[in-house]
């Protein structure tokens, strides 16, 4: 038990160990091992027959590396990049949306503006319109695709032009200013 090595009793800046072969003038290394874990009963005569090479762990300097919030940079532009272009394609679907829904009522307001003989109740389907019209326009500003004033502008447009004609049609009167006082 005297030949015994112990773990313990190697130094401890030798955490490598290598097999190398004896007869040549250079070791080569034949096998690497992890950290020193091999038992008690490891003969001291393989270590003195130059069987096992062990070499010190040559340890890096600590340095610090501040280049390193640099790449963060690159990486959040790319991101709000990313970001910016998926909230393009979202709001250039909104408005074309909204754009759509406007020209629908816009045109079915003028075809009844047209008609001769129209009756009220043929503003019953427009008015179906507008109202969808506007659903799409207040989710709009409520998402933020468009600003509060367009949508607001956007949906005067629509009521302004269903009262003209329902002006033309003789369906409405305006009241007069100085009535409503």
């Amino acid at each position: 038990m005297a030949a015994a090595v112990h773990c313990w009793a190697l130094p401890s800046k030798l955490r490598t160990l290598s097999l190398s072969s004896p007869s040549s003038s250079q070791p080569k290394t034949l096998a690497v091992a992890k950290p020193l874990s091999f038992s008690a009963s490891t003969s001291h005569n393989v270590f003195s027959a130059g069987l096992f090479c062990a070499s010190p762990v040559v340890r890096p300097s600590h340095h610090l590396i501040v280049c390193e919030a640099a790449s963060n940079k690159v990486d959040s532009a790319a991101k709000r990049a990313r970001q910016a272009e998926k909230r393009r394609v979202y709001h250039k679907a909104r408005k074309s949306e909204i754009k759509t829904r406007m020209k629908k009522v816009l045109e079915a307001l003028d075809v009844l503006r047209k008609k001769p003989h129209a009756q009220p109740e043929e503003v019953f389907p427009i008015e179906q319109l507008i109202a969808e019209a506007y659903s799409i326009i207040d989710k709009s500003v409520k998402v933020g695709t468009l600003h509060r004033n367009t949508g607001a502008r956007r949906k005067s447009r629509l009521a302004r032009r269903k009262k003209a004609v329902e002006i033309h049609h003789g369906w409405y009167t305006p009241s007069s200013p100085a009535a409503t006082v």
